[in-house]
């Protein structure tokens, strides 16, 4: 069974003229680029407040199996020293998330809108949007 686009109802018109579905064309560069920069601060973003949380937790394991010694002395208020260090964790997955959020509306949204003014391969030659 052969597809024949010519009947296709994804056939769109622009400006008087019909345009076929054309899926195997290149994409503008303005687009692939913006795309390429968006993901590429995206896994970024994740990266770091992966490793800001996750670091932090493997830390905390590292010195209860490697130093349960100073895991066990008392610290502030008589409280065990790994008692506050895993107290701590809630602040620092805190910490993680406004460093997410924060990386997210300082450098990520805004490549975000710039891919978003090109609109996608198939509009207007890749030409940004008003």
């Amino acid at each position: 069974m052969s597809y024949d686009g010519s009947d296709s109802p994804l056939l769109r018109q622009r400006n008087g003229r019909a345009l076929s579905v054309t899926p195997h064309l290149p994409a503008p560069a303005g687009h692939h680029r913006a795309l390429r920069i968006l993901r590429r601060a995206c896994r970024w973003q994740r990266r770091v407040a992966t490793l800001a949380a996750l670091g932090y937790f493997a830390v905390f394991l590292t010195l209860t199996v490697e130093a349960p010694s100073l895991m066990a002395r008392p610290a502030l208020g008589g409280l065990p020293t790994g008692l506050l260090l895993a107290l701590a964790q809630v602040p620092v997955t805190w910490l993680a998330v406004i460093l997410f959020e924060y990386t997210a509306r300082r450098y990520v949204d805004p490549l975000a809108r710039r891919v978003s003014r090109y609109g996608g391969p198939d509009d207007r030659a890749g030409e940004p949007r008003g």
